[in-house]
């Protein structure tokens, strides 16, 4: 399986000629969604889903999209296309073999509602939470894609969050937010705290997994 870090918490994952995409939001371009059987979306901000850009990918090319039960109210037309996710479910999207998890956001602020999020763990190694940090109980995850800057987060829960994962490297995800200083700080702090393999790739930058 190859996956692709798009801008922000995006990535394309190709396998065995299928190719699925995970939250192809407003920061991340709309070429992350070019030749998707499958979208897959966490929740329903905007910077995790592009409405208007999913709903061009789609009449240009039918796939289906996966999510929580709440993306129905804002994706529009793009609705048509929703299978429902629910925590605990386990299904295949263009050929990977996808596990979810969690159920809700973290919490931004009391005030601030709540929305469903989902996260998802793909053909048993990779890992894309979201933004949560709930850590899988039943699939030992190799590879980490680890939301390390945001409203909702806080620096130590993160590295903690890693640490529980315990997987064999841990890539920087929801990262659009920060600037040259921020970055340099934080893959200091993630790279010293961790007790993995951290790296931060740039947008376009696909591996192996």
């Amino acid at each position: 399986m190859q996956v692709t870090k798009y801008a922000h918490s995006c990535l394309k994952l190709e396998h065995d000629g299928g190719v699925l995409v995970v939250d192809p939001g407003v920061f991340s371009g709309a070429e992350a969604l070019d030749a998707a059987d499958a979208v897959l979306i966490t929740h329903e901000h905007p910077d995790h889903v592009d409405v208007e850009a999913l709903t061009r990918a789609l009449d240009r090319r039918p796939a289906r999209v996966y999510g929580p039960a709440s993306l129905a109210g804002v994706l529009g037309d793009a609705a048509e296309a929703l299978t429902v996710v629910t925590p605990g479910e386990t299904f295949t999207a263009a050929g990977v073999a996808v596990r979810a998890y969690g159920g809700q956001h973290a919490v931004i602020h009391p005030d601030i509602p709540v929305v469903q999020n989902v996260g998802y763990v793909f053909n048993d190694v990779v890992y894309h939470p979201g933004d949560a940090l709930v850590v899988p109980d039943d699939v030992q995850v190799d590879t980490l894609f680890a939301p390390i800057h945001a409203p909702w987060s806080k620096f130590s829960e993160v590295v903690d969050f890693i640490r529980a994962v315990a997987p064999r490297r841990a890539f920087a995800l929801h990262d659009a937010l920060l600037n040259a200083n921020g970055f340099g700080v934080l893959d200091r702090q993630y790279t010293a705290l961790s007790k993995t393999e951290y790296r931060r790739l740039e947008p376009g930058t696909r591996i192996d997994a």
